[in-house]
């Protein structure tokens, strides 16, 4: 192992978060391609509303079923191997995705429709393997921060794909958007392979960056572990289901990820059909919505930590800003009401904005977790949270389909922020981290 000798720490840690950070928007734009494309290839396949619906939510049917399994993949080969391997097969499936547009009707449907359940199921570890290789390399004083950059790479790759996936649409064709994003992944996961190491094995990284990881609490090692071949704790995961608090965050989490999913699948969509934009202004238009998204969730995290530095509860500083989000998501109602484009432009992003700055689920959960089981939580959490990937796309399908119109689909995007308020303000409760000694599995027979 080469080591530098300086007693000044290095920074590899940085080159870390960066690639967490590529890799997450990649998965994400791996989302916004079929976004972008599907309103081209729904009329080439001569797809309605239905059919484009379960093509959408394909993807998380897979993804949150194996968001737990994903996680002891993790454990039993090291998140270096399993998500490396992961970035390579999902951009595989994009592009057979793209091959699959030389196919027609109902075949050209269950081919894709299959490689949307492939890449969700593929794609599964990269939540819970960001989650590890963090706690892996950074202290605890860092963690926060680094979480927050690998969580805004979500809108940053709407900001980045959606114009870029567009002008390719528009140039090209849809083929070509599935062909580029599956050819630029493969080359990233042999990326993957030369940037991400364990802190000891890390040929850039110097002594005293690895004692300053070590000291403020980084675990060091994203490698296979010795204890992960032990069963599923189930008894623990019903344990945590028990929780009133955690069934509120959870269910928050649900509904603000309705929000993300109606951004990412229809909303492109709607834009073209309502709103009759072109396929290069749906994705410039799409992009200005997540570049505020962005800003906005920056700026949730920012405001909450500045309210904790204030004295101000951990409770008021999590729920304020999500509140004060979901409130802002609000205004996509109003887009029932406008005609005017420009308009319609801006409530749009200032409803990505409140769901942004509302976005502070996976800090809530690093605040309540057990200690030893943020882990799991974290999975059980960011499951439930993505059958919203399920059901969004399924149901404002359904919605266009039997109207005719977005006005419904809206509708239900604007009660899903006012169930988020709901839930934090009336089950919640107090946000607190819970003792694992509360949650024995004995106690389910008490």
């Amino acid at each position: 192992m080469t080591i530098a000798s300086t007693s000044e720490p290095s920074r590899v840690r940085h080159s870390i978060i960066a690639m967490l950070f590529v890799v997450t928007a990649f998965s994400y734009g791996d989302r916004v391609v079929l976004s972008i494309a599907g309103v081209s290839f729904a009329g080439d396949l001569h797809l309605d509303a239905l059919h484009l619906a379960y093509i959408f939510s394909g993807f998380s049917w897979a993804y949150a079923a194996a968001q737990l399994p994903a996680g002891s993949l993790l454990d039993r080969f090291g998140a270096r191997r399993v998500y490396g391997i992961s970035i390579f097969l999902w951009s595989v499936c994009a592009i057979l995705a793209g091959a699959a547009g030389y196919l027609r009707g109902a075949i050209a449907f269950g081919v894709i429709l299959g490689l949307r359940l492939l890449s969700g199921l593929t794609q599964s570890p990269v939540f819970p393997g960001n989650g590890r290789i963090v706690a892996a390399w950074f202290p605890t004083s860092e963690r926060g921060l680094a979480s927050a950059l690998f969580n805004s790479a979500q809108y940053f790759a709407v900001v980045v794909f959606a114009p870029l996936m567009g002008w390719i649409a528009h140039r090209w064709g849809w083929k070509e958007c599935f062909w580029t994003l599956g050819a630029m992944g493969i080359l990233l996961s042999a990326a993957w392979y030369r940037v991400i190491y364990d802190v000891a094995t890390h040929p850039r990284v110097n002594p005293a960056e690895a004692r300053l990881i070590e000291a403020g609490g980084g675990l060091g090692v994203i490698g296979a572990t010795a204890s992960a071949g032990g069963g599923f704790p189930w008894a623990m995961v019903a344990c945590l289901l028990r929780q009133r608090m955690l069934l509120g965050i959870y269910l928050g989490q649900y509904c603000i990820n309705t929000l993300t999913w109606f951004f990412l699948t229809w909303f492109p969509v709607y834009l073209s059909r309502a709103r009759h934009l072109s396929i290069g202004n749906v994705g410039l238009m799409s992009a200005v919505a997540a570049l505020c998204g962005s800003v906005g969730g920056i700026s949730g995290g920012l405001v909450s930590d500045s309210l904790l530095r204030k004295g101000r509860s951990l409770s008021f500083a999590r729920k304020l800003p999500i509140v004060t989000g979901m409130t802002l998501a609000t205004t996509v109602l109003l887009c029932n009401y406008i005609d005017n484009q420009r308009a319609i432009i801006a409530l749009m992003s200032l409803a990505f904005f409140g769901k942004g700055f509302g976005a502070l689920g996976w800090t809530v959960i690093s605040d309540t977790s057990p200690r030893g089981m943020t882990g799991l939580n974290g999975g059980l959490f960011n499951l439930i949270g993505n059958l919203a990937g399920i059901s969004t796309p399924l149901i404002i399908g359904y919605l266009v389909e039997k109207t005719g119109s977005f006005h419904d689909a809206l509708l239900y995007v604007g009660a899903a922020a006012v169930l988020a308020i709901v839930s934090y303000l009336l089950v919640v409760g107090e946000i607190r981290r819970l003792d694992v000694t509360d949650l024995k599995p004995a106690r389910l027979t008490a």
